[in-house]
């Protein structure tokens, strides 16, 4: 997937676990099925994990979503990937590791009224939270400051893409009003390989390593990267968003998906996929057709 990826072997996880944390030796260890793009999951028995970068850019993923999880998860009530132990470069591994706590369930794959009123329920419990943190580098800026790497990545995709109807649906995101530059917190990726579910209701998200204070349009992805119409506007009813903050809302989940689709369509298949699944929803909802 990526030029700069180490590969990571069953054998160097049970290696690393035996040495550095040898109270888990025992426990088996067995390799998930390709999902992320910057780490490398492994389960280490029934109720852990062991999560590895799998390129040097996520490197400081563990001290992160420690904290993130840490202090969030709970006041959010959702159930987190909390680190339970960290690990050392070793046995050919060259970047700090860790454990985490294992979070049953499957993705979401189904979009349904029920989970769109949970996700936008933790959204809710999310900017509420009144605690001091970092900003979320891309989801704090102001959306016309990003029209030329947005184009660029357009016109990277053009033989698949209508430019002319992603620039129009775009411009009308950055019309918007803009946000008033007071930061909440965000999750900062919920698409729906981050959501867990049992039952179909959501219990727990993943990959917090984005999290940090941003533009409370930042955390509407969901809308157009996994719910369909209708359960659309269960999520922005659920919310009351006004419609310069949908409209935001709309143009960050545009950009993440151009950023997505160029890189990502010869490295990792499905995901530019889900890339191309979110733009025709955005020119959907902005009632823009090829």
């Amino acid at each position: 997937m990526h030029d700069d990826e180490v590969a990571i072997t069953t054998e160097q996880v049970r290696a690393l676990v035996a040495d550095q944390h040898p109270r888990w030796r025992d426990l088996p260890v067995q390799a998930l099925p390709h999902r992320g793009t910057d780490h490398a999951l492994f389960r280490l028995g029934e109720d852990l994990a062991v999560r590895l970068p799998r390129i040097s850019g996520a490197r400081g993923a563990v001290d992160r979503e420690r904290a993130a999880t840490e202090r969030l998860a709970t006041l959010v009530g959702v159930e987190a990937p909390v680190p339970v132990a960290s690990g050392e470069p070793g046995h050919g591994f060259p970047w700090r590791w860790s454990v985490v706590r294992w979070v049953a369930g499957t993705t979401a794959t189904q979009p349904t009224p029920a989970l769109a009123g949970d996700l936008a329920r933790v959204v809710r419990r999310l900017r509420a939270v009144d605690l001091p943190g970092p900003v979320n580098d891309r989801r704090a800026h102001p959306l016309a400051d990003l029209t030329r790497l947005v184009a660029a990545d357009a016109d990277a995709v053009r033989d698949e893409v209508p430019v002319g109807l992603v620039m129009r649906a775009w411009e009308e995101s950055c019309a918007a009003d803009p946000w008033d530059g007071v930061g909440v917190w965000l999750h900062g990726d919920l698409a729906p390989g981050n959501v867990v579910v049992r039952d179909g209701r959501l219990v727990g998200l993943i990959d917090w390593g984005g999290t940090g204070l941003g533009d409370p349009a930042g955390d509407l992805s969901p809308a157009w990267n996994f719910l369909d119409a209708p359960s659309r506007e269960v999520f922005r009813r659920a919310l009351g968003e006004d419609d310069a903050t949908w409209l935001r809302g709309r143009g960050w989940a545009l950009r993440q998906a151009l950023l997505q689709l160029p890189y990502y369509r010869t490295r990792y298949v499905p995901l530019a996929e889900h890339a191309r699944g979110t733009i025709r929803a955005v020119l959907q909802d902005a009632g823009l057709t090829a």
